[in-house]
């Protein structure tokens, strides 16, 4: 289950509801993480041996449409789903990473504030040496409603 973190809700609460203007980012920064955040935050992201987040633009061509996977249109589906329309790839990393649980989607490329997280379908150790670990197109779904 893909979560929303209690900053984006009050954000999008006042934005919506409360006529108090969010400048939505026009960059994510996609992170892993090796314990879970909480909607308040939290979580404990890898760091070290090259470890970034990745940014990725916001717009139709990088993530789906809500109609269908890849679909790069205006969102006009009922699933309330997005996903990576492309390949989302770390640096390979030159430690050891630890074990990767859990996605963040953060809102800067360090510190900044989480606007989403879930678990990863599988968790993964991540040393030394592996292949940069990656998001293949259409693996990070994210999921507003239903």
């Amino acid at each position: 289950m893909d979560m929303i973190s209690d900053y984006l809700e009050n954000k999008l609460i006042d934005q919506i509801f409360r006529g108090q203007a969010y400048s939505f980012p026009t960059t994510l920064h996609v992170a892993l993480l090796t314990a879970s955040p909480a909607d308040a935050g939290g979580g404990a992201e890898i760091s070290g041996g090259s470890y970034a987040r990745v940014a990725v633009v916001g717009s139709l061509a990088n993530w789906a449409g809500t109609q269908a996977a890849a679909s790069t249109v205006a969102s006009i589906g009922t699933s309330g789903t997005t996903s990576n329309n492309g390949a989302i790839t770390f640096a390979a990393p030159t430690a050891n990473w630890g074990v990767a649980s859990h996605f963040g989607i953060y809102d800067a490329s360090t510190a900044g504030n989480l606007l989403f997280y879930g678990a990863l379908t599988q968790a993964k150790t991540i040393n030394n040496g592996d292949a940069a670990p990656s998001f293949p197109a259409g693996t990070l779904s994210l999921q507003l409603d239903n």
